[in-house]
């Protein structure tokens, strides 16, 4: 049975309103929660059992919610230990519940999930994306999810680009993180040595446009910052430069738009037949 849980002031919920509001709190502990359905479904599909599930009396009512719910008090943790304060799994009320949450009109089931940790390899030879920068958890969580649907299963962040496992880039991402080995704060200085593709970046000067280029060969894509772009030390004679064809209208595409296109580009190509 799930332990129920009603008074705010319970230091079990004040521990978990730590986590869901306080991206140090999520750090220092090595946790993320989710929140959903989908994503809970998402990351059991992959990983199995989370640390915690968290969910409200209307969501035993749910089917798929009820389904994750009896997983939980299945699972061996029920009756070992989650490692964390109230057990693996933890009734609120609804308004305790909507504390946590960051969805509207949600189910009410949410799982605080061990952050996952990509090892990164000694050599880069697949396809990757580098995010360099990328403040907005909206852009990421969507480049994430592109890259999940047009098979880029890496994806690299340098230092000052948002959390991927922060829970707006997580919502943005639809569960694509699921489907992605992603390495996070990795400095190009480190980055640089391992590669053994491409790198590719658009530009609006570039000569070649995207569908010009020659995608088929594996290669890294760089997207830079919202505001400021690319950061110019990435500049140099090892990179690939493409431009992305635009009315005069608008000076530049959202960055978000800009990697789906390349993305999709690229996988245009490769699934030509012959």
């Amino acid at each position: 049975m799930s332990r129920r849980i009603s008074s705010r002031e319970n230091p079990v919920f004040r521990q978990l309103l730590r986590i869901t509001t306080s991206a140090r709190e999520r750090r220092q502990l090595a946790v993320s929660f989710i929140e959903g359905v989908h994503l809970c479904q998402s990351y059991r599909a992959r990983f199995g059992a989370p640390r915690q599930v968290i969910h409200t009396a209307q969501a035993s009512q749910h089917p798929e919610a009820r389904v994750l719910i009896e997983q939980a008090l299945n699972s061996p943790l029920s009756v070992e230990t989650s490692g964390l304060p109230g057990g693996h799994c933890i009734e609120l009320g609804d308004g305790l519940f909507g504390e946590l949450s960051q969805v509207e009109h949600g189910i009410g089931i949410a799982y605080v999930i061990d952050t996952p940790v990509a090892v990164m390899p000694s050599v880069i030879d697949d396809d990757c994306v580098y995010l360099d920068g990328l403040q907005d958890p909206g852009n990421v969580g969507t480049i994430l999810r592109t890259c999940a649907a047009v098979g880029v299963s890496r994806v690299i962040t340098a230092p000052g680009t948002a959390w991927c496992w922060s829970p707006k880039v997580l919502r943005a991402g639809m569960g694509a993180h699921f489907a992605l080995a992603i390495h996070e704060s990795i400095g190009w200085d480190q980055l640089a040595p391992l590669l053994r593709v491409p790198v590719m970046a658009t530009a609006p000067q570039a000569d070649r446009t995207v569908w010009a280029a020659d995608l088929s060969a594996p290669r890294l894509w760089l997207f830079g910052a919202e505001g400021s772009g690319l950061n110019p030390a990435r500049s140099g004679p090892g990179m690939h430069w493409v431009s992305l064809p635009q009315r005069p209208a608008v000076e530049s595409l959202n960055v978000a738009v800009a990697a789906a296109v390349c993305l999709f580009e690229q996988l245009r190509q490769r699934s030509q037949p012959g």
